[in-house]
């Protein structure tokens, strides 16, 4: 079932396996068994993805408090002994997890030997639905979460500053102003990506000047587009280790007021486990890129 509400909130069984940490194929069986096991398919296979058949919608409404209660029931054994009695499920947006990751596994597996981790990627609205059914744990993002949403304690851990990215060739003064910029030049991530409403933000790209621009998937894909002289991007500071050392690629500091995010950890208020949680913002907090 929590393979089932994975696939539900992604539209696709790829990146549910993903969010889930593990395969495709064995998820694919998993949920290929509980359509048997109902008698009935709970999803349509569609080349671009999938969709919930009317039987999977009315399924899919039942398996939330299923999944919930069996949550409860889990919480309710980790209250007991105090600690967790499985890996613990990170998940991590995309514009941080490639970044952070190679720097806080390694020392969350050093300071913390005792917790094991299960690792996923998403977009941060998928990870707040996953941590109100219980399908994650915790999850790292770097924007406020939503009113009306589960409650959730929200674990600041630092800021993470904008900086301009340009084609290595191109004359750019420092530092630079956003206003400055020409919006039909500005690279972004495509829609549902909070770094790129952080960046129409910054760049106030109102209207139609915000989706005129270039949109990408990853903020490698946009890196080789300014590389090659397409345009310019911004790009966050936690980034630029992996990001920028490409020679054809500029870095350049941003004039007051200076565009950033802030990165937190967020999880259930209702979870046993918060201590546990606050232990691994710490480590988080101190094992920054470039510190």
């Amino acid at each position: 079932m929590r393979y089932a509400l994975a696939v539900t909130r992604t539209g696709h069984f790829g990146q549910a396996a993903d969010e889930c940490a593990v395969s495709q194929p064995a998820l694919s069986q998993q949920i290929l068994a509980l359509e048997t096991l109902c008698g009935s398919t709970i999803f349509d296979r569609l080349k671009s993805g999938v969709r919930l058949t009317p039987f999977g919608r009315d399924f899919i409404e039942l398996a939330r408090p299923a999944v919930a209660a069996s949550e409860a029931l889990d919480n309710f054994a980790m209250r007991n002994v105090g600690k967790p009695n499985r890996p613990i499920r990170f998940g991590l947006i995309p514009t941080v997890a490639p970044y952070l990751l190679p720097e806080i596994f390694p020392a969350l597996t050093r300071e913390l030997p005792a917790l094991k981790f299960t690792i996923s990627e998403s977009r941060t609205e998928a990870m707040l639905e996953s941590l109100g059914d219980g399908s994650l744990d915790i999850a790292l993002i770097a924007s406020e979460p939503p009113a009306g949403g589960p409650r959730l304690v929200v674990s600041p851990l630092f800021e993470d500053p904008f900086v301009l990215a340009t084609p290595s060739d191109e004359l750019t003064a420092e530092p630079v102003s956003l206003a400055a910029l020409e919006p039909e030049r500005i690279l972004l991530l495509d829609e549902g990506h909070c770094f790129r409403d952080q960046t129409i933000s910054a760049c106030r790209l109102e209207g139609e000047r915000s989706t005129r621009t270039f949109a990408a998937t990853s903020l490698s894909t946009i890196v080789e587009f300014v590389a090659s002289g397409q345009g310019v991007t911004l790009l966050p500071q936690i980034s630029l280790r992996k990001e920028a050392s490409d020679p054809r690629i500029a870095v350049h500091q941003l004039d007051d007021p200076r565009a950033g995010r802030h990165l937190a950890l967020v999880w259930r208020e209702a979870t046993p486990l918060g201590r546990t949680f606050e232990d691994i913002a710490a480590v988080i907090r101190g094992t920054r890129p470039g510190d």
